[in-house]
């Protein structure tokens, strides 16, 4: 009863998102860490993890959207600011933390009702 509620579609879905929104924050905290470092390359999720991931929910792939790797990478398609090198914008970062804020906001409350529904109906609380 419970593997199946662990391996429900949305469920398996809200968690990678979860998992993605994490490695994304670390992402964007080290890119605004580093908004000043000569160099610097700003890092984000890959370009196509959205991609693989809608066409993973598409196919109903849950071995596939659980084996989706989370990483970050350069993102190359930023170019250099200043003559230093360095490709972070601190605004739009700043925009992107609290985006991805709220997201993770938004899918830690959702998954944190369903264990506690589930919680309820264990304990016989309807």
């Amino acid at each position: 009863m419970l593997e199946n509620l662990y391996t429900a579609n949305n469920y398996v879905l809200s968690k990678k998102m979860l998992d993605a929104s994490h490695i994304r924050h670390e992402a964007l905290s080290n890119n605004i860490a580093n908004v000043e470092t000569p160099n610097y390359k700003r890092r984000d999720l890959p370009a196509t993890f959205e991609k693989e991931l809608n066409e993973a929910v598409e196919r109903g792939d849950k071995v596939r959207l659980q084996d989706l790797p989370l990483r970050t990478e350069i993102d190359k398609r930023t170019k250099p600011i200043g003559l230093d090198g360095n490709n972070v914008e601190l605004d739009k970062e700043l925009l992107e933390i609290n985006r991805n804020a709220l997201n993770y906001t938004f899918l830690s409350q959702y998954v944190g009702g369903s264990i506690q529904t589930l919680n309820k109906a264990i304990k016989g609380h309807v």
